[in-house]
């Protein structure tokens, strides 16, 4: 599975601004290698930014304009797209929400965090989703997450249980919590023993520094790619079977005990 993220800039309160760059790096991400990835990968809440104060307004109307964007693109080139998360207005209020589609360019699944952040409001103006993040790349069982999430590992390891070998995990992760970011995502992929894609943003939004320091991590916890504080299009290639050979060398799925705790 040859996955691209990309680390972007976002525009706050400026959807049709960001859709423009976002469009502009994953043309970048399918044309700029020497491999088109199978995957793309954007960040969280990449059409609005946080400008929660009018993000009534400014969401997407049941995922659309963003449907309309993502689908005809990854049909076009043949890619898969975990377009990151947006914020989308539907029955019920705003959701902080991923869409996947495939290579046809069909919506496969979605996912609304689930764990909303008090330290920026998130409670106030968004409403939690309430279904795990799962999905299917080219028939192989990934999991989804959105950025404050990491920070519970029992979401990851039922994500595991449940198959996947893969954990996307769009985010605006700010400073100064750098060494919280890379030492979360390094755990969830040793302790379960699976790949994790992280795509944060970079830039300033109203005082807030986004650091990037995206990352694509192995079922080992070897760093494969990891990028600066600049946008960067980061790219690496995942052999899904080392998620087994890791999970057979040190068999803790086998060693739980569940019962106790």
């Amino acid at each position: 599975m040859k996955v691209a993220v990309i680390q972007m800039d976002v525009s706050i309160g400026e959807p049709e601004r960001n859709r423009e760059r976002a469009l502009a790096r994953m043309e970048e991400a399918v044309n700029g290698g020497a491999e088109k990835p199978d995957v793309l990968v954007l960040p969280e809440m990449w059409n609005t930014g946080y400008s929660l104060e009018n993000i009534e307004e400014i969401a997407d109307e049941n995922g659309e304009p963003t449907h309309a964007m993502m689908s005809a693109f990854a049909a076009k080139h043949g890619v898969n797209v975990v377009a990151g998360s947006v914020a989308n207005r539907a029955e019920g209020g705003v959701k902080n929400t991923i869409f996947v589609y495939d290579r046809t360019g069909a919506r496969t699944s979605e996912y609304s965090k689930i764990h909303l952040f008090r330290l920026m409001e998130e409670e106030k103006y968004l409403k939690q989703g309430g279904e795990l993040g799962r999905l299917a790349i080219d028939g192989d069982a990934a999991g989804m997450m959105v950025c404050y999430d990491i920070r519970f590992p029992e979401l990851t390891r039922r994500l595991a249980l449940d198959g996947a070998k893969v954990l996307f995990v769009p985010a605006q992760w700010p400073k100064p919590r750098l060494h919280h970011w890379r030492t979360l995502l390094l755990a969830r992929a040793i302790e379960n023993q699976m790949f994790v894609v992280a795509c944060n943003r970079v830039g300033v939004s109203r005082g807030n520094e986004f650091f990037g320091n995206s990352m694509i991590i192995s079922p080992w916890g070897d760093v494969l790619a990891e990028g600066g504080e600049e946008e960067a299009i980061l790219r690496a290639t995942l052999d899904l079977a080392e998620a087994d050979r890791v999970r057979g060398t040190i068999p803790v799925f086998q060693d739980r005990r569940p019962e106790l705790y």
